[in-house]
């Protein structure tokens, strides 16, 4: 055993130091053997005592809450499952916990009707057609088995807790809103013995967690993955450490783009309130009284989700994690794809470099496959084993940046007769920080002649411009693949004769001018020739990064970083020519030696945007139009390449 593993915390030493303690049979009586969890090389071990799964002690009960998201005049209760090893009754063991909390576990609906993405820009949205309501089942006590057969063999205790107005928790779905950010923490309040819970939904016989050592960790994937982060951003005491996976941590930034409409990757039309039908499995007897309040009540209109304008606004602001990082006591482990065209990278990217500015103990782990991916299992070990039992392994001295390299060619199928062997998993290099050390802004301009492959140079160009005729017909594969296309401007550097590390955000300012009063922008970071292989969610192997704006939010696009303007859109005046500047996706990866790097403008984009008719002219002002890239050795790793002469 590695002796660091033994330099614990006194208060600690009842719940984490213990191996097995045997009492002599002469001084004391009967030997007595007791077990706790083990340490080695500074993880968490599996304990053959705790892998009796007979001894496991499974209870659910509701802990009550201070708010009342369906206006019953009650204060909702979350519905909570336990799993505990015996020993946490037979010998008095303390443990800590390990906890997730989703509004997926009762089950969803089976049906997806977003909103009809084929409408003008300027038009009435046509209405959505009815989803099919999930099951509701009034005796279902045990609420998951996830994280129970990984971490309770290892001496945690496991808790689930379903979301508001999901499963048998009470209240409504409110998609992002306070009492679903802050649910979690009257959990863990209860876990430290500062919440009540009782046995049963609207009895007052009380439970208590005699058996909790008080520290928890939180962690799961997408939407759960954004609660853990929600919990911590409420800065509750015992909440320990948080383990996001490709969190949603702002849903203006899931379902809108620096003002425009935009659906993720991969769910054209969805919307909160589709998301809403989604998830609310709660009690069919007070559906339509959330559905009056909450769907049909505070998502409509100007003042709700708003689909008519795209802007952000106070129901956008209520739905975003970043204003309550200042309150975060937790280490945060953040995960994400850099191919998450889902949940995009930015929705990690932006809470680590906010948690990074304010010294939150904090790292982020960036892979190149799309949405989900844990951090390595022995991370995450290093991190609970360090947090919740006060392992001295050093997790907290680690890197704060965990990169996976460029994406892992296709694997090939293997010969008939031949076993299939499965690639080892990718490795993570550490960095100090995310973009990795090194990395510097290049600033790029594009020259005329767009409609074919143009050029990218370092100085500004001559006075000119070049247009594009919007098709949402033509994909932006497509139009990425074609020497040629009337729909789309392409500029490109040479070809790399070395490789060229891309690791950062790159910015993007246009000088454009549309022939009618709205339209969309989309524009893309590629390589040439482009590879159309499909890669991670929603992507392709020959998309670098991409993103979206509305020109009409012109006045609020004008430096880029973290869209969060209240200031409304305003119609376009055809022809004239507008300043807009804003942020493509967070990257990281390396352009291999053989290949272009190309930026790609184009107006609608049919995997995201809203479509509408052909027609509609984008003029771009060369000499006033830059990408900025930010590349590891900047102008001189790109002039080494041979990408700039």
């Amino acid at each position: 055993m590695d002796a660091r593993t033994l330099r614990l915390p006194a208060r600690l030493a009842t719940a984490a130091s213990l191996l097995v303690v045997t009492m002599s049979a002469a001084a004391q009586g009967p030997t007595v053997t007791k077990v706790g969890p083990v340490f080695v090389n500074g993880m968490a071990q599996v304990v053959p005592a705790f892998q009796d799964t007979a001894s496991w002690i499974r209870h659910n009960l509701w802990v009550e809450t201070d708010f009342d998201s369906d206006r019953d005049g009650r204060k909702d209760r979350v519905h909570v499952d336990v799993t505990r090893p015996g020993q946490t009754a037979s010998e008095g063991l303390r443990v800590s916990i390990v906890y997730g909390s989703s509004p997926y576990y009762a089950g969803t609906s089976r049906e997806f009707k977003g909103w009809d993405v084929k409408q003008e820009l300027d038009a009435e949205s046509a209405p959505r057609a009815a989803m099919q309501a999930p099951g509701y089942r009034a005796e279902r006590t045990r609420i998951s088995n996830a994280l129970v057969n990984l971490w309770l063999p290892s001496g945690f205790a496991v808790v689930h807790s379903e979301a508001t107005g999901t499963g048998r928790s009470q209240g409504c779905p409110t998609v992002g809103d306070e009492p679903e950010r802050t649910a979690m923490r009257f959990v863990i309040d209860w876990l430290n013995g500062r919440a009540k819970g009782y046995t049963t939904d609207t009895g007052s016989e009380e439970v208590s967690a005699t058996w909790s050592t008080g520290k928890v960790a939180m962690m799961g994937t997408s939407y759960e993955g954004t609660l853990p982060l929600a919990a911590a951003t409420t800065g509750v005491n015992g909440l320990e450490v948080v383990v996001p996976v490709s969190p949603n941590t702002s849903y203006y930034h899931y379902y809108r783009a620096n003002g425009l409409v935009r659906s993720p990757g991969g769910y054209l039309g969805e919307d909160v309130d589709v998301l809403y039908d989604f998830i609310a499995s709660g009690d069919t007897a007070g559906r339509a009284n959330c559905d009056r309040l909450w769907k049909n009540g505070a998502f409509v209109g100007a003042k709700g989700q708003d689909r008519a304008t795209g802007d952000y606004n106070d129901f956008w602001v209520a739905r975003d994690l970043l204003p309550h990082v200042k309150n975060i006591k937790a280490a945060v482990l953040l995960a994400h794809g850099l191919n998450d065209y889902n949940v995009m990278p930015q929705h990690s990217v932006r809470i680590y470099e906010e948690l990074q500015a304010r010294g939150i103990p904090s790292a982020i782990y960036l892979h190149q496959s799309g949405h989900g991916g844990n951090p390595p299992a022995d991370m995450v070990n290093r991190w609970f084993s360090h947090y919740l039992y006060g392992v001295d392994n050093g997790a907290e001295k680690d890197a704060r940046a965990w990169i996976v390299a460029n994406p892992t060619p296709p694997i090939a199928a293997p010969a008939p007769g031949t076993p299939f062997t499965p690639p080892p998993p990718p490795v993570p290099a550490p960095f100090a920080t995310y973009p990795v050390p090194g990395s510097m802004p290049v600033v790029l301009s594009p020259t005329a002649g767009g409609n074919g492959i143009a050029s990218l140079a370092l100085s500004a160009t001559r006075p000119g411009t070049d247009t594009l005729v919007d098709d949402v017909a033509m994909s932006g594969h497509t139009n990425a693949s074609a020497e040629r296309s009337p729909n789309r401007l392409l500029y490109a550097t040479e070809t790399l004769a070395d490789t060229v590390h891309i690791s950062g955000t790159v910015r993007v300012t246009l000088r454009v001018a549309s022939s009618k009063p709205t339209a969309n922008l989309s524009v893309w970071l590629v390589t040439l020739p482009y590879d159309s292989a499909r890669l991670g969610s929603q992507s392709t192997r020959g998309v670098v990064t991409r993103g979206w704006a509305d020109i009409r939010n012109h006045r609020s696009l004008t430096k880029g970083g973290d869209y969060n303007s209240k200031r409304a859109g305003e119609p376009l005046t055809p022809g004239k020519f507008y300043d807009v500047t804003f942020d493509l996706e967070p990257d990281d990866q390396t352009i291999p030696a053989g290949k272009r790097l190309a930026v790609m403008i184009m107006s609608s984009d049919r995997e995201f945007t809203l479509w509408p008719q052909a027609g509609t002219q984008l003029t771009v002002d060369l000499s006033k139009s830059t990408f900025t890239i930010p590349i590891v050795g900047g102008t001189g790793a790109l002039s080494k390449a041979g990408a700039i002469r």
